[in-house]
């Protein structure tokens, strides 16, 4: 193994250009190989000479990468690509389909362990950090109840779903929470709230000349996982309208857990992130768990985990006991 972890991106997109802005603030990484299924719009920003190779090449690259990052959609990309990959090298990805992540969690934990290798899947924000809130936040007070609002901000999933359908050139979706179940939240009640209850989405879509409009909006607003349980409004605009007026990638969202201890005692724990840039910030997250995925594997360990399964000193690039005197 090299002393620098070396890392691939797999895949050029919103996420994989924020690795690569990303890997220049961790002197402990460095850019390996950028993999894509096209050709990247214009040179990458760190370094000249970092290989660019199409996606169908990577597996000759088994010995020349230490973690391969997975910066594919949920949706079409990682379902296929996490275990293909997951047998080859070790892997990090932020596959976020929240219900599907047990069975994706399986396939991908069975092709590591054949393959010999780890990987580190649904990191991020979200999940990723905001799993483990709401894991310490019920672990601590369990007598209570946890909430997530999300945004307002660009759901770089829920974005790249409708993108994926038949028709659309370019589409950006916005995620945005009601405010009034947050307050009744914060303010200590415990309602009973549907994902209906707690969101809306607006998704605003460029589409092809010629394309069947109502079908592009039935079905993004019957979508499974995505759309279905939400109040969901489509707005077509053009394409120069969607680069001009929706270019920025913001997001974020509240953890909120309100509890009782003792005699009725009333607790409210949150966490939150506001974000200029999601790609970005998830990018952070995912090379945090590179070098936990690195250190594992060179600690013997196989198969697929998730942020719940890593100990946190494994995520810094300090020792143990330098971590344990700055931040303890």
């Amino acid at each position: 193994m090299s002393q620098t972890i070396r890392i691939g991106v797999c895949g050029y997109g919103n996420l994989g250009r924020g690795v690569e802005a990303e890997i220049v603030k961790n002197p402990d990484m460095e850019l390996a190989a950028v993999f894509t299924r096209r050709k990247p719009a214009g040179s990458l920003k760190i370094k000249a000479d970092v290989p660019v190779a199409h996606t169908s090449s990577a597996p000759e690259w088994k010995d020349k990468i230490d973690v391969l990052i997975l910066c594919g959609g949920s949706a079409n990309d990682l379902p296929a690509q996490g275990p293909e990959f997951a047998g080859m090298f070790n892997t990090v990805d932020s596959f976020d389909t929240h219900a599907k992540i047990p069975e994706y969690l399986k396939a991908v934990d069975e092709a590591a362990k054949a393959g010999g290798r780890i990987s580190v899947i649904s990191a991020g924000w979200d999940p990723g950090l905001f799993s483990l809130m709401r894991l310490y936040m019920e672990a601590v007070n369990p007598d209570g109840k946890t909430y997530t609002f999300w945004g307002r901000g660009v759901s770089q999933g829920h974005s790249e779903a409708v993108r994926g359908l038949d028709g659309v050139l370019d589409a950006i979706q916005y995620t945005i929470p009601d405010e009034s179940a947050a307050g009744r939240v914060r303010n200590g009640e415990t309602p009973g709230l549907t994902v209906r209850e707690k969101h809306t989405r607006l998704c605003y879509v460029a589409a092809e000349e010629g394309a069947d409009k109502a079908r592009i909006e039935r079905e993004i607003k019957e979508m499974p996982y995505y759309f279905s349980d939400y109040d969901t409004t489509v707005t077509f605009i053009s394409l120069e309208e969607l680069r001009r007026d929706h270019g920025k990638l913001t997001h974020g969202g509240n953890v909120i857990h309100t509890a009782k201890t003792g005699a009725g005692n009333r607790h409210l724990m949150e966490f939150s992130l506001k974000l200029d840039s999601n790609p970005e910030f998830t990018a952070s997250v995912l090379l945090a768990c590179a070098r936990a995925a690195y250190r594992l594997f060179e600690k013997g360990e196989r198969g697929a985990r998730t942020m719940f399964d890593i100990p946190p000193v494994l995520l810094s690039r300090a020792g143990v006991s330098e971590t344990v005197q700055t931040l303890l």
